[in-house]
């Protein structure tokens, strides 16, 4: 049995919460890296609905995308733009660099982002919550300057190892006419796998000043979803 299929088999006795004890940071990382190796395969097939929320504070600009997100069994991400409302700067200058920025990203080699310990160190910080909604938080340092990499915190559900939060700065920008790249990502669980719910951006740029960025995911369908499964998820 390979390793990864070892520790995604193993999750619930490494991450576990309630009143035992906290198992060696190193065992929750090996647990997470391990599972995270089978998210992307899983969240392949997979289509989602969008809505991107962006705006110009300084320019009193908004704007507002509802697309179609689909993700091939080759990993490609595609989108169908369904609807937009708002302020045509906002769409050319934010919206569509964003979506823009994600595809290139996408284009290449994916491990070479991943939160993994192969391109993050990672820093116990505590543990929060209790019952069933306890989370292990790390402290994550990219041992590169790389774009697309960032240095911030990672939250991990202590039942299933998987992760609920993503958050920090990037370290390098992908592009010379922003100054400064944060963000919020947050993911729930669902049936093993960590759905994206919602992706909160600060930009700074040199143009238009500061530019804010939501995208909220719903009606997540993963590949191999039946009805039944479906019918659950849209509970979320």
């Amino acid at each position: 049995m390979k390793w990864s299929r070892l520790c995604f088999l193993l999750a619930p006795a490494l991450c576990t919460a309630g009143s035992l004890p906290v198992p060696a940071p190193e065992s929750i990382v090996d647990t997470y890296a391990a599972i995270s190796r089978e998210q992307g395969e899983r969240l392949r097939g997979a289509s989602m609905e969008v809505e991107i929320d962006a705006s110009l504070p300084q320019l009193q600009k908004q704007g507002r995308l509802q697309a179609l997100r689909r993700i091939s069994r080759l990993g490609r991400i595609t989108y169908e733009a369904i609807r937009f409302e708002g302020d045509k700067t906002v769409k050319s200058n934010i919206i569509a660099r964003y979506l823009a920025a994600e595809a290139e990203a996408q284009s290449g080699d994916e491990s070479q982002l991943a939160v993994t310990p192969a391109n993050y160190k990672f820093k116990y910080k505590g543990r929060s919550g209790g019952g069933d909604n306890q989370i292990y938080i790390f402290q994550l340092t990219p041992r590169k300057k790389r774009v697309g990499l960032f240095k911030g915190e990672l939250w991990i559900d202590a039942a299933t190892c998987l992760p609920v939060r993503e958050s920090g700065r990037l370290v390098k920008n992908p592009s010379i006419f922003l100054k400064r790249v944060e963000f919020v990502r947050e993911y729930y669980i669902r049936g093993g796998v960590a759905v994206p719910l919602q992706i909160a951006s600060t930009v700074e740029t040199r143009l238009v000043g500061r530019a804010e960025v939501t995208v909220h995911f719903r009606n997540v369908e993963l590949a191999g979803d039946s009805p039944v499964t479906l019918a659950a998820a849209s509970g979320q």
